[in-house]
């Protein structure tokens, strides 16, 4: 994961599309990446690793130009999303299935 940041940069920096790349039009893009993702699903559990790889990337691409353009630490973001959710679904009360930590 640290040289993938700086090889998406320099992708981005040669084709000068930063200035495309606002947390705005990255949220869009995630959006539109992810239901492109999601269509793959939509009739049936059969699919097509290779075109779900693709879509997939294509999401976690507009997800770390986001953290760029916001100036988050991914690494940072990720745990601390991680420790708030380790209090919210403790394992006593989430291991083994899928009720919301409002439904404990």
């Amino acid at each position: 994961m640290n040289k993938l940041l700086p090889e998406l940069l320099k992708f981005q920096k040669e084709r000068e599309w930063k200035k495309f790349h606002t947390p705005e039009n990255l949220a869009k893009s995630i959006s539109i990446e992810a239901a492109e993702l999601l269509e793959h699903f939509q009739w049936g559990k059969e699919y097509n690793i290779t075109e779900v790889g693709e879509e997939l990337a294509d999401v976690l691409i507009y997800c770390m130009y986001m953290a760029d353009a916001l100036d988050l630490d991914i690494k940072e973001i990720i745990l601390d999303k991680m420790e708030k959710n380790a209090k919210k679904y403790p394992v006593e009360k989430s291991r083994g299935n899928a009720l919301k930590y409002t439904e404990f």
